[in-house]
């Protein structure tokens, strides 16, 4: 069944039941009500006819119906009365709307109480059938009972005038009902609209998806409402933003961050941003700006989806590096396309000695690279990448040389390897970028990788420019570089990043030869790095 259809009949059976339950309520206190007023109208009539002087002195008199009826018969016109008796001790009518019943003893059997002095309402059957009567004594001067008056009015009499009422409270109710079910209909209809038409497991199933997608997703993602406030903010949000629980959401206290990503003038102006740089707490982030548009086209809210640019820069990094795989490997393509030429027109002149000693001297230059550097560099990650980068070094025309001292044997397990190829391989990159660069002395870089107890040491030395004194400070920082490039400046700054996480040092000087000397110490226990530090520095001066 419809959602729309469940509420329609939902809200009509309560409103139907809450007016039949109110109809029943008013018919029985209307009931009630009635029979008091008329009991309480029939007594009083009762003795207001028991107080008459002419009444009380017909009595006396031979033939007191004659005097009685012709006088109480206009009262009971005038109130409407079913009938008004008025009877002697013996229960001796003297008068009744019926002249035959004149004489004839009173029925009901409710007598004795009245004859006692006392005034009653009583609910019996007459000769005219089922009704309510008010009864009291008629006393004479002395104080004495001498007969009884009882006005009468019949129960189909109230019965009618009941069903009267009950068929207007029918018909109010009914209205009561009509205007209700328009009423559930306008509520209906604006509860579908209001959520698109959804059914209610439809909307649980999308929250579900939604959640885990929001979990899902790698990028932040927050939302925000007309006043500011928000509405929505996914784990990934929380943790670029800095923010540790949902009680943050609504605290007042990042407004900073919030105007920072500049979502409400993009709810002011109702166009949508993309790819837009910002800094937030001092990350660099790329985001995504887009209003909330509701069915009449009025903004109501924001959405802001955004990346840590240092993150889309390794990825940019990555890329560019099999760029630059791809273009070694053409360009050793070509090369070795022309070894194998040569290869064959040694064999055409059947120099077979010189094509064998050819290919053995190609093939011992390969091998001895990389069984030097997996001699100093077991970790199959670490040596890779330092065999990688000798490779490109040869292809850029660069020598790159690495310390026959070098040693990296018993790297600790507590060393994040992800973290030390960040360092290295940006190391290696800025030094080949460097002298590769204008100004140049030479385009040589040389490697150290020392390790000492609880210590490691790398340092990368280059022949490039040098950095200059006043830009000494600063090309550690987000964004800055000396070359005029697109998607540099973060190399150094994410070495400094992976240094800081691994609990270690950097700092760089310039070579007394030309060039830059980059310096990394990294902790491998619970040694601190100045400690580490200070005891290298006693060995160099030894």
């Amino acid at each position: 069944m419809r959602f729309h259809t469940k509420l329609l009949m939902m809200m009509g059976s309560l409103l139907l039941g809450v007016i039949v339950l109110l109809g029943v309520s008013f018919e029985q206190m209307l009931d009630g009500a009635l029979r008091k007023e008329i009991g309480t109208r029939a007594l009083n009539t009762a003795k207001t006819i028991a107080r008459m002087p002419e009444i009380k002195k017909a009595f006396s008199e031979p033939d007191p119906a004659h005097t009685i009826n012709p006088l109480v018969e206009p009262i009971r016109l005038e109130t409407r009365a079913a009938f008004i008796t008025v009877g002697n001790r013996q229960g001796i009518r003297y008068s009744h709307p019926d002249p035959e019943q004149i004489g004839k003893p009173m029925v009901g059997g409710d007598n004795e109480a009245v004859f006692a002095g006392q005034s009653i309402i009583s609910e019996t059957v007459g000769s005219l059938g089922p009704g309510l009567r008010g009864k009291t004594p008629i006393r004479d001067d002395a104080g004495n009972v001498i007969g009884v008056v009882s006005v009468g009015f019949l129960l189909e009499d109230i019965q009618e005038t009941i069903e009267l009422y009950r068929d207007r409270i029918v018909l109010i109710g009914a209205g009561i009902l009509v205007v209700g079910i328009i009423g559930t209909l306008l509520i209906a209809r604006n509860v579908k609209e209001s959520i698109f038409g959804l059914e209610p497991v439809q909307i649980g199933r999308m929250y579900q998806e939604n959640h885990a997608v929001l979990e899902s997703i790698r990028e932040g993602i927050v939302a925000v409402g007309t006043d500011g406030v928000i509405t929505m903010a996914n784990p990934t949000a929380m943790s670029l933003l800095g923010l540790t629980g949902k009680q943050n959401l609504s605290d007042g206290e990042h407004t900073e961050w919030l105007r920072s990503l500049r979502l409400k003038e993009v709810m002011e102006t109702g166009k949508a941003e993309f790819d837009q740089e910002t800094f937030v707490g001092g990350k660099a982030l790329v985001v995504n700006r887009v209003p909330i548009m509701g069915k009449d086209r009025r903004v109501t809210g924001a959405v802001a989806s955004f990346r840590d640019r240092s993150e889309l820069f390794r990825v940019t990094q990555e890329l560019s590096r099999v760029k630059e795989y791809a273009e070694a490997l053409r360009s050793q393509t070509h090369e070795y396309s022309n070894k194998l030429h040569l290869i064959s027109a040694l064999i055409q002149l059947e120099s077979y000695q010189e094509a064998v000693d050819f290919i053995s001297a190609e093939v011992n230059v390969h091998v001895s690279n990389a069984q030097m550097i997996m001699r100093m560099v077991p970790d199959p990650l670490i040596g890779g990448l330092l065999l990688g980068k000798v490779n490109q070094a040869n292809e850029r025309k660069i020598a790159l040389t690495i310390d026959p001292d070098s040693h990296f044997r018993d790297l600790s397990a507590a060393i994040d390897r992800s973290l030390l190829i960040v360092i290295l391989g940006n190391l290696i990159d800025n030094a080949m970028d460097a002298v590769s660069a204008p100004g140049a002395i030479a385009k040589e870089i040389s490697i150290y990788l020392g390790q000492m107890d609880e210590l490691l040491l790398v340092e990368v030395e280059d022949r490039g420019p040098g950095i200059p004194e006043e830009l000494a400070q600063r090309v550690y920082e987000r964004g800055f570089s000396t070359k005029q490039l697109q998607n540099h400046g973060y190399g150094l700054y994410l070495v400094k990043e992976a240094v800081e996480q691994l609990h270690g040092t950097i700092s760089h000087a310039g070579n007394p030869q030309g060039g830059t000397i980059f310096t990394v110490m990294l902790p491998q226990g619970e040694e601190s790095v100045k400690e580490g530090e200070d005891r290298y520095n006693e060995s160099r001066e030894r």
